[in-house]
């Protein structure tokens, strides 16, 4: 059973998930840029890639990138070079200004952690790129841990490089059932609900940006 919301208090820690709350993502750009190589639509390229188990396996950790590629290649039946690929599958992401707005002037007064169900290509090549990766302070990604949300060991990694109690963290998370299990193991939670009422909720739990 859940525990109990913390009572409000001094937050030191603010939380960020990385896909649509730092910044946007659309795989259809993927599947349009894999389409022309291949032959097949973007539209059936992304029913076969959402009926495979490639991308969970991928994400946490039980393949390696070659197998993920050697994967998408068979199930596309055509042989993607890797740098083709990796262009492809890495060029997906969109910044959202206001989040990298907050993220700079969170940065003097709170430590930053971002933690995101992620796989080793989008990690080197979308979000360590990313300009305001720099300010976090610590980053857990699912595949490093072979855990992803809302599995309790990864928000356990991350709590335990900042080294601080779950309580004293807010996480931020587009999708209800990750900011479901943060609060689970304790810690504050906002599901990203937009620029503006993102800082309303902070400001409601004591965060002052």
């Amino acid at each position: 059973m859940p525990l109990a919301p913390p009572a409000p208090s001094a937050i030191r820690a603010v939380i960020f998930d990385f896909g649509q709350v730092v910044c946007t993502f659309d795989n259809r750009r993927m599947y349009r840029a894999l389409s022309a190589l291949c032959g097949l639509s973007g539209e059936d390229l992304g029913r076969r890639v959402a009926r495979s188990d490639l991308p969970r396996a991928y994400e946490s950790g039980e393949i390696p990138s070659s197998a993920f590629l050697e994967g998408l290649s068979t199930l596309c039946g055509f042989a993607f070079s890797e740098a083709t690929f990796i262009r492809a599958f890495t060029d997906i992401f969109t910044p959202i200004p206001s989040t990298f707005d907050l993220i700079r002037r969170l940065k003097p007064r709170y430590r930053l952690g971002l933690l995101s169900n992620t796989s080793p290509w989008h990690a080197e090549h979308g979000i360590r790129t990313t300009k305001v990766f720099p300010l976090f302070d610590a980053a857990t990604f699912s595949y490093e841990v072979g855990a992803m949300k809302p599995d309790p060991r990864i928000y356990r990694d991350l709590l335990v490089k900042l080294r601080l109690p779950p309580e004293a963290c807010v996480f931020i998370d587009d999708l209800p059932e990750n900011v479901e299990g943060a609060r689970a193991i304790g810690m504050h939670g906002i599901t990203y609900p937009g620029p503006t009422a993102l800082l309303a909720a902070l400001q409601a739990l004591g965060v002052e940006p």
